[in-house]
């Protein structure tokens, strides 16, 4: 029997309580049958007693073979009975095993095999299968008798196996109590299915180890699916993570159709991120298209109807005008068809068609660049054979297209033997390095002959090698001839270095070398022959030392721009000499990095001749002027005398018909005393004109009003034998001037004009705006800018160009004698120039004379003002107005006296500017002040006044005045409340002035 205690089979009991749960849980023992769970209590007691049985059995079995090593010398019979005896008990222990077996098996058999529905397998400690249920015949396929000896792991997958999961499951169920079972199966067909269970170890009643148990449940469908949720919410996640992480544009839309069925619009439903980013479309779900971009066009509305209808995908790429952008769109029909869904996957490819037309033009660009003659290009395969060429290396090499076309020229054939060796040289490195650094060699052409090019070439894809070429024959050619003219060039630079030296050495001229600090580093001889210097005293000194205090500034700006790179070219300034008098010197300069190189001409003698040839010039104008003197003051005394015999004429035959009471004709001499006067004050005003120092009042002027209310006067002036047509430009300029002054010169052209066409005529008045830039300017004499031109043609006789060149002079007139003074245009040419503009004349005999007046352009308002009262209208003076006048000449003291007490004004008078003062800081009311300019005793009329308005603030002034200084003239330095007349003046229109100027105070 051996001395090993033999092992009594119980039932199967679970680990103490709290390691282990029951070995059927609740859920799987409801399955069981009623009568399996109610096991009578009897079937326990009765095993409980063979195990006691068989324990004492076991224990005489061991006593007996301890007894037979103790006594060993039993004799035969003695042996032999107990032997009988051994096998009785072995014969009772083996009915009592049957009985409990059959006990046991009956029990247990009952409760696993009824749970069809698990799978239950016990094991023992080696992973051997010791029991199948029908439950695991039914899950797995296997018989209990095909799987009970076997081990266990033929269900487990060939992973499982791999990793040695069966061990793995019974060590955690010896070590932890439980080994949790999910995971894939083998069937015996070798299909798969996922088991849910679990394997726990089995205990004997005498605690000893003694096996496991496997429970399992086929949830395959459950595990099914489970997966297939898992993998819709991963692929819906995966989906979302996708579309809001990729760059390609999503959206989801959805038709819109009218009545008719007819597509008109589509709403957005649902849109990625980058929808916004390819589109620059905002916050579009929920809203409709049109409402997005009202101009989209209807393409995308109808293309996206027809997937929509059709459920059939299509792929294209548009441009949208309304978004300005390309899209490349793939579209496809989404969710059930009543609801005409659309989805769209889409790029926005703007910037590679922008790239594509950038590349289209920049290959057209390089087609046109291949089609220059001037620069040879061909195309070579790796065998050195030239599959292509231009018309430019064509006619460099002399070879046609229809030797390209034979596919036998190659690269070798252009080039001479002793170019051979580089050239493949340039060849290998070609293919080395996919280029060529540009490389000059000499060429073969058709005919034989050589010429030179320039080339460099590039390895294309596919292995194609391009090479540009240019023809450098002639550079060649010169760079030969510069090599020859360099062998005499050193020869040529020594006799050059000798003829400068000796220029040096024998120049008249004075030449330095300086630093940019003025120092001097070199002088020639001519210093000490020119200005007495030796080459030791200016050596290392500054020359500007000897430069005059008057042109040290402009020497050091003109040696600043030498620092700069600049050249100087005839500056001039004075040198002082060694005995301490100055030379003028002209200055050509070169500088250098680092030296100022200079040659200097003597020009005192030139300065000389010149100063001698301004007086001489001076004493000619001199001499000029007092000739036009005489002739001004010949016809001056002409004139006046005759005015004067008017007027004293008139006056004695008023003092003669006086006595004789005969009053009727004393108006008329009167009339006549006073037109007189009139056409005295006219001349005087046209000697100012021409002296430019008349005194003028401008104001800013309307020139198109101003001519449209002379126009009725020139009419009548010219007579009915002369149209007038005026053609003025819309919206003309303002301008500031006199505007009598400029109705009086447009009068006298118009008079002129008139007694150039004695058979009558079309005079012509035009107004344009003009400006002018300062080449323009220049040439006529004036600053640029804007002008207005008002100009005066005719239809007359013209004149000649000697007689166009003196019109402007005084007393120049082409009119017969006593027919015209000759101060008209003299007169129009200085009033003009004195309002800062310019008058031109333009004549051609036979086709008649324009004359042009450029006026600038005032950038202030115009004057709106309306026209003054006439003299009768004047107004009487009101209760205590005062009015002081001052002017150092007692009648016409005495006449404004005169008139300022018919009018009912207080007057007061003084006869210098010092008098006048007095009064004005008296505290004496004065209302106005009434001056003449040009007073005695060293205070003029302007002086006067500004000095009384210090204390008077708003003191009105009006200056009278037949000359006037510059600072009393009213072209902007007159001050707000001066204002200035002219004498002679009517008494009616002086009276209207001063209560105007006092009613407006």
């Amino acid at each position: 029997m051996g001395g090993r205690q033999p092992r009594h089979y119980v039932p199967p009991r679970l680990l103490p309580a709290g390691q282990q749960r029951p070995l059927l849980s609740r859920t799987q023992s409801a399955v069981l049958p009623t009568q399996v769970q109610e096991e009578p209590r009897s079937n326990c007691i009765r095993a409980q007693r063979i195990g006691t049985v068989e324990r004492n059995f076991c224990q005489r079995v061991a006593e007996t073979r301890v007894g037979n090593r103790i006594n060993r010398h039993m004799n035969e019979e003695e042996f032999e009975q107990l032997k009988r005896r051994t096998q009785k008990l072995e014969e009772e222990v083996s009915t009592l095993r049957a009985a409990n077996d059959t006990l046991r098996g009956d029990w247990h058999r009952a409760v696993v095999e009824s749970a069809i529905d698990f799978a239950i397998i016990v094991l023992n400690s080696h992973g051997m299968v010791r029991d199948w249920n029908h439950g695991a015949e039914r899950i797995l396929g296997w018989t209990a008798g095909e799987m009970i000896g076997r081990l266990a792991d033929v269900f487990f997958t060939p992973e499982d196996k791999l990793g040695q999961r069966l061990q793995t499951e019974m060590r955690l169920a010896s070590t932890e109590g439980r080994a949790e079972n999910e995971r894939w199966h083998l069937k015996k067909d070798g299909s798969r299915f996922w088991a849910s269970g679990q394997m726990m170890p089995l205990i004997n009643p005498d605690g000893f180890h003694d096996g496991y148990v496997k429970i399992l449940r086929d949830r395959t469908q459950e595990h099914l699916a489970g997966q297939e949720l898992q993998a819709a919410v991963s692929a819906q996640q995966r989906y979302r993570d996708v579309l809001a992480s990729t760059e390609v544009g999503f959206c989801v839309l959805e038709l819109i159709f009218d009545d008719k069925g007819i597509a008109i619009d589509y709403r957005f439903i649902e849109a990625n991120a980058a929808f916004e980013q390819q589109t620059g479309l905002k916050e579009a779900a929920g809203r409709t298209a049109i409402e997005l971009i009202p101009e989209l066009e209807l393409y995308w509305v109808r293309t996206y109807a027809d997937v929509a209808l059709s459920r059939q995908p299509v792929r294209f790429e548009h441009h949208s005008e309304a978004m300005g952008r390309w899209f490349d769109v793939y579209a496809f029909a989404v969710d059930e068809p009543k609801h005409h869904r659309v989805a769209l996957l889409f790029n926005d490819l703007t910037a590679r068609r922008e790239t594509e037309e950038a590349l289209r033009q920049s290959e057209a660009r390089f087609r046109t660049a291949l089609e220059i003659e001037t620069v040879g290009a061909l195309y070579f395969d790796m065998d050195g054979k030239i599959t292509d060429a231009n018309a430019g290396f064509l006619r460099m090499s002399g070879y046609t297209r229809e030797d390209l076309e034979h596919e036998t020229l190659t690269w070798q054939d252009l080039t001479p033997p002793e170019w051979l060796e580089d050239s493949v040289k340039a060849f290998d490195d070609l293919r080395a390095r996919g280029q060529t650094v540009p490389y000059e060699k000499e060429y073969l052409r058709k005919d034989g002959s050589r010429w030179w090019g320039l080339f460099a070439a590039k390895l294309l894809p596919g292995n194609v090698g391009f090479e540009f070429v240019l023809d450098i024959t002639d550079r060649k050619k010169a760079q030969e001839a510069l090599q020859e003219s360099n062998v005499s060039l050193e020869r040529r630079v020594e006799e050059r270095t000798a003829d400068r030296d000796r220029m040096w050495r024998l120049s008249t001229d004075i030449m330095l070398v300086a630093d940019f600090e003025a120092k001097i580093l070199a002088v020639n001889p001519a210093w000490t022959s020119q200005l007495g210097w030796s080459q030791e005293e200016l050596l290392q000194k500054d020359f500007l030392a000897l430069v005059h205090p008057d042109d040290l500034e402009p020497t050091l700006a003109e040696v600043h721009k030498l620092s700069e790179g600049q050249t100087t070219l005839r500056f001039e300034n004075r040198y002082r000499q060694n005995d301490g008098g100055y030379r003028w010197v002209s200055w050509t300069a070169v500088p250098d990095e680092q030296f100022i190189h200079a040659v200097g001409r003597d020009v005192q003698a030139e300065k000389d001749a010149e100063e001698a040839l301004r007086a001489t010039e001076d004493a000619l104008r001199q001499s000029q002027k007092m000739e036009a003197v005489g002739q001004l003051t010949g016809g001056i005394a002409h004139d006046f005398n005759n005015l004067l015999a008017g007027i004293s004429g008139s006056l004695e035959l008023i003092n003669i018909r006086l006595p004789q009471r005969r009053f009727e004709d004393v108006e008329r001499y009167a009339a006549a005393a006073l037109g007189a006067t009139k056409r005295a004050a006219a001349l005087t005003h046209r000697l100012l004109a021409f002296s430019r120092r008349q005194t003028l009042d401008p104001k800013p002027t309307d020139v198109n009003r101003l001519i449209e209310g002379l126009e009725d006067l020139v009419g009548r002036t010219v007579g009915p034998q002369v149209d007038i047509e005026v053609m003025a430009t819309a919206d003309s300029w303002p301008i500031l001037v006199d505007p009598n002054q400029l109705e009086n010169a447009i009068l006298n052209l118009c008079i002129n004009a008139r007694d150039a066409m004695p058979e009558g005529g079309r005079i012509t008045i035009d107004t344009s705006n003009r400006t002018f830039d300062k080449r323009g300017a220049r040439q006529r004499g004036m600053d640029p800018g804007d002008y207005v031109c008002v100009s005066v043609s005719d239809t007359g006789t013209g004149m000649a160009e000697d007689v166009l060149s003196k019109v402007f002079e005084p007393f120049f007139t082409t009119k017969p004698m006593g027919m015209g003074t000759g101060l008209g245009l003299s007169m129009i040419y200085g009033f003009i120039r004195q309002s800062g503009g310019q008058v031109r004349m333009d004549s051609i005999p036979g086709n008649g004379t324009t004359a042009e007046l450029l006026l600038p352009r005032h950038l202030g308002e115009q004057d709106n003002t309306p026209a003054k009262a006439q003299p009768a209208d004047a107004p009487r003076a009101g209760a205590g107005e005062t009015v002081l006048v001052v002017d150092d000449e007692p009648m016409v003291r005495m006449l404004v006296v005169e008139v300022l007490e018919d009018l009912g004004y207080a007057a007061l008078e003084a006869e210098d500017g010092a008098s006048g003062l007095e009064i004005l800081q008296s505290d004496k009311r004065i209302d106005l002040l009434v001056s003449d300019v040009g007073l005695p005793g060293g205070m003029n009329g302007r002086q006067m006044a500004d000095a009384a308005r210090q204390t008077r603030k708003n003191l009105k002034v009006l200056f009278i005045t037949g000359y006037a200084e510059k600072a009393a003239v009213g072209n902007g330095d007159l001050e707000p409340g001066m204002h200035v007349m002219t004498k002679p003046f009517a008494i009616e229109a002086l009276a209207t002035r001063i209560k105007q100027l006092i009613v407006d105070s």
